[in-house]
């Protein structure tokens, strides 16, 4: 019971950090090779709460009159080819080395979070056609790579990308966002479905916690607007900064 409620609280905090900005599988990730699990396994389990707290978040920006389409399903096609490769790295990689490889991952987000470009207010048009779109679809291909192999930290890139690039405010970033890992990470997920590695009952129980994180975040950032979603990217990204520094 300890543990079921410990994999539901961190599940809301992530799915709040995922929602909004990034970097919650950095949160559940650890906590599920902590509790037991092998790493690859840890990284299969996670997936169904990505899964669900991303279409759960994605449902919620819908209902706020927020449309991401077609554009969402042209880079989500992208990334879902991608993950298909990065989600069999992940499963034929050696435990050892993938816990030295999420080490360095981790660094390496705190590096990205600490040297982070300063989002601001765009008030120019998308870009999302011609040269913009193959270029979004062919950059998302070697972001579902990644996706497919970790995840971990790539929200914040994602989030970047969308909107230094395409010009999305950084509430309809978030919501193209959630389409695409929806996309890619379902398919990601059935792969390691396919090589048993994968704990249901860890992974529903974390699922609960980042589906109710991800409905509440959903529809209160696109109440708040990119001044609140900018202030809890300073602070989600501080709260990872010492984490990853002190623990």
């Amino acid at each position: 019971m300890l543990d079921s409620f410990m994999l539901v609280l961190v599940g809301i905090i992530a799915g709040i950090v995922n929602t909004i900005a990034g970097g919650g599988s950095l949160l559940t990730l650890p906590i599920l090779i902590f509790m037991g699990l092998p790493p690859n396994i840890a990284n299969g389990t996670n997936r169904i709460a990505i899964v669900m707290q991303m279409l759960v978040g994605s449902l919620g920006f819908k209902t706020k009159g927020i449309r991401t389409f077609p554009f969402s399903l042209y880079i989500g096609f992208f990334a879902l080819l991608g993950a298909i490769f990065g989600a069999q790295i992940a499963i034929d990689i050696e435990a050892k080395t993938f816990k030295k490889m999420l080490s360095f991952i981790m660094i390496a987000v705190l590096l990205f979070t600490l040297c982070k470009p300063s989002f601001k207010k765009t008030t120019s048009l998308e870009k999302i056609q011609g040269k913009k779109l193959w270029v979004s679809c062919f950059s998302f291909f070697f972001f579902g790579i990644y996706g497919g192999f970790l995840n971990a930290g790539l929200g914040f890139i994602l989030l970047t990308f969308l909107h230094f690039y395409n010009r999305f405010s950084l509430v309809k970033a978030n919501a193209v966002k959630a389409v695409v890992i929806v996309m890619y990470m379902s398919v990601a997920l059935f792969v390691f479905i396919l090589n048993n590695a994968v704990h249901w009952g860890m992974g529903a129980t974390l699922a609960i916690g980042t589906s109710i994180g991800a409905w509440f975040s959903s529809r209160f950032l696109v109440t708040k607007g990119d001044r609140f979603v900018r202030l809890f990217l300073a602070i989600s990204i501080a709260i990872m900064a010492i984490k990853l520094w002190f623990f």
